[in-house]
């Protein structure tokens, strides 16, 4: 919506103020800063260049090869993401989507070399997969707990948005525990929702608080809209991630547990049958036997549908439950 300036032709210095129409315009020039604003906008700036000067030799960019689908492009397609360094001996975390399927890849380190590398592991459920170049004695990333992460703290991310390398944007932790789906169809869920600028590119990118360490991989992103700004999302470092990165790192496919039934929210007309087939009525008529304490479990024994696959899929297979009668422990106050 444009909205009429009736002052055009009159020149007006620093900040003009509008009010009712019985009022004046107030003309006022711009307020300096004061030493006690710059102070805290220069502590503000050390904080971030020191976690970047940290982390940034660790981070790199990948270029990754693979063969082309569309046979107007070629016989190769590419692209391009980011990385950074976990291990001194060449390990490098990124994501899936990054690397998966390509038949050749080059990492570009923030100090110019150019390396080949190679996939040791690769997991589409969670979106995240290592690779390695031959090279040692590399500047490495320190991996953060996400569980000490809090909306609005400062959020900084670096990675090679574009294929411009080595790009540093800042923002803060806007939401926690938000949810998204992986490729392979997982659900993944605590994720981190950010607002500091993401772009194609930052895939595979640490996303960082400002001690430096690691508390996020940044993943996904909303692209600008006429409505939106931008809103980007990280995957949050928590021991089912590290145990994952563990894993890759030593080569293995990693394995979920399941229970072999599916989860969801019932609908009015499920509840209507369930209570049907499950009431003692109904299966006294029927001749059949009181429902077994499995199926005639209160939902309130169980965790919230969303939390089911992660409480049952982060264990390896095997895993063995003691289920109880006793309820749930009361949630814990907030901090």
């Amino acid at each position: 919506m444009k909205i009429t300036n009736t002052f055009q032709d009159r020149q007006t210095i620093g900040l003009v103020r509008a009010f009712s129409d019985g009022d004046a315009v107030v003309a006022e020039p711009p307020a300096r800063p004061s030493f006690v604003d710059d102070d805290l906008l220069d502590d503000y700036s050390k904080s971030i260049t020191k976690a970047v000067a940290k982390v940034g030799p660790a981070v790199v960019n990948i270029r990754v090869h693979g063969v082309s689908r569309d046979k107007r492009r070629g016989p190769e397609s590419g692209g391009s993401g980011s990385g950074f360094v976990i291990a001194p001996d060449g390990f490098i975390l990124t994501n899936s989507h990054v690397v998966h399927g390509a038949v050749r890849m080059e990492v570009t380190l923030a100090d110019g070399r150019l390396f080949d590398a190679n996939l040791v592991g690769d997991d589409p459920e969670t979106d995240l997969a290592v690779i390695r170049i031959n090279a040692s004695q590399l500047v490495h990333a320190q991996f953060g707990d996400s569980k000490s992460v809090r909306v609005g703290q400062i959020a900084i991310a670096i990675g090679s948005p574009f294929g411009f390398q080595q790009t540093v944007t800042a923002g803060v932790v806007s939401a926690l525990g938000r949810s998204m789906r992986s490729q392979s169809g997982r659900l993944i869920d605590n994720v981190i929702q950010t607002d500091a600028a993401l772009n194609p590119g930052n895939s595979g990118g640490p996303l960082l608080d400002l001690h430096g360490d690691v508390i996020g991989i940044n993943t996904a992103v909303i692209m600008p809209q006429k409505q939106i700004n931008g809103i980007g999302f990280a995957m949050p470092v928590t021991p089912h991630f590290l145990n994952v990165v563990d894993q890759l790192k030593q080569g293995k496919e990693v394995v979920y547990g399941y229970l072999g039934v599916v989860v969801s929210t019932p609908s009015d007309e499920d509840r209507q049958v369930a209570a049907l087939y499950l009431s003692d009525r109904a299966r006294g008529v029927a001749g059949l036997p009181p429902p077994p304490d499995a199926v005639a479990a209160q939902s309130s024994l169980l965790p919230s549908l969303p939390a089911m696959p992660r409480l049952f899929g982060s264990p390896p297979p095997m895993t063995a439950f003691e289920a109880t009668d006793d309820p749930p422990p009361p949630p814990a106050p907030p901090q």
